[in-house]
Formats: C-alpha cells, sequence, structure tokens
C-alpha cells in the first residue's frame, strides 16, 4: 500500500498481522481492509508505533489505525508523499513525539486516541463463536454504512477464534 492510496482520504484500518520485513523496510502491517497488500511505514512512524504500544509487535493485532496521505513528506531532497498515522486504538490520551524533520530539526508528531465504535467492540469482545453469531446478530440488524469494515473486523475475530494454538497458517 501507498500514499496514493489514500488520496481520497484518511482510512481506518484493523491490523491482521506484523511480519519481518526486509533490512530496507523492517515491518510489513497487514491489515483487513488492504487484503494482500502491507503498510510498510517508514521509521518515524515505526517510532510512533513504538511510543504509542511498545516494540512487541505481536501485540498489535486487532488494534486500529487512521492512515492518512501527507503529500509534505520527503524522501531525501524530493517531495513524494508519505503514509502517515493521525488517530489510533488503545491510547487513552494524544501521544507527542519528537520526530526528525531534517538532519538536526525535530518537530512533536501527535497521535490522538481514535474514538472506538461500539459495534467493532462487540465483534472483538465475543469470546467464543456463539458470542461472536449473536453479537453479528446485532450488527446486521443496524445496517451501517461501515458494513464492509464491520464484516473484516468479524471474520478476523472468527480466524482468532477457529485458530489452533501454535500451529501458524
Amino acid at each position: 500500500m501507498n500514499a496514493e492510496d489514500l488520496i481520497a482520504g484518511p482510512r481506518t484500518v484493523t491490523i491482521t498481522a506484523v511480519e519481518g520485513g526486509t533490512q530496507e523496510q523492517p515491518v510489513f502491517i497487514s491489515t483487513a481492509e488492504f487484503e494482500g497488500r502491507t503498510y510498510r511505514p517508514g521509521k518515524s512512524m515505526r517510532r510512533v508505533l513504538a511510543a504509542m504500544w511498545g516494540t512487541e509487535s505481536a501485540n498489535y493485532v486487532g488494534r486500529r489505525l487512521t492512515i492518512y496521505n501527507d503529500p509534505s513528506i520527503r524522501f531525501g531532497k524530493e517531495l513524494t508523499g508519505g503514509i502517515r498515522i493521525s488517530h489510533a486504538s488503545h491510547i487513552d490520551k494524544p501521544i507527542t513525539v519528537s520526530l526528525t524533520v531534517t538532519r538536526g530539526r525535530r518537530s512533536p508528531f501527535t497521535v490522538e486516541p481514535l474514538k472506538a465504535d461500539p459495534l467493532v467492540e462487540l465483534l472483538q469482545s465475543a469470546d467464543t463463536l456463539d458470542a461472536l453469531k449473536a453479537a453479528w446478530e446485532q450488527v446486521a440488524r443496524q445496517g451501517k454504512s461501515n458494513m464492509p469494515e464491520l464484516i473484516q473486523v468479524k471474520n478476523a475475530r472468527k480466524a482468532e477464534l477457529t485458530a489452533v494454538p501454535g500451529v501458524s497458517a
């Protein structure tokens, strides 16, 4: 996934997996909303993620981010644009991190708490398949505009509940 995918506006995504990448791009984040394409945060956004949620990336699964296209991001001298994080779940207050803007110059960057969607929380809190089915029935009656996202959350939770411990996919 790249910044051009966010030209139409910010997107809230649900993290489904975090994997080690390459030396150049050490973190690949899979999301329910961009299936088959990974978010590969730059060094600054990796620092923000670590400041918010710690360095144990396995704990990121199920958490949500609002990401956006920031056209002012530079790569070297080139104005390339890039993906930034504006909001995150699992934080109770804004998090500010001092990020390098240019060599020797730093600037504060703030991520706001992501207001939880009660329907997403309902699905994610289901601790059995029967509870997930009952939660889904409640969600389906609502007929929300974010139904595609809710379907992805339901499917991700179902996969978690049916996964065999100690066996990776």
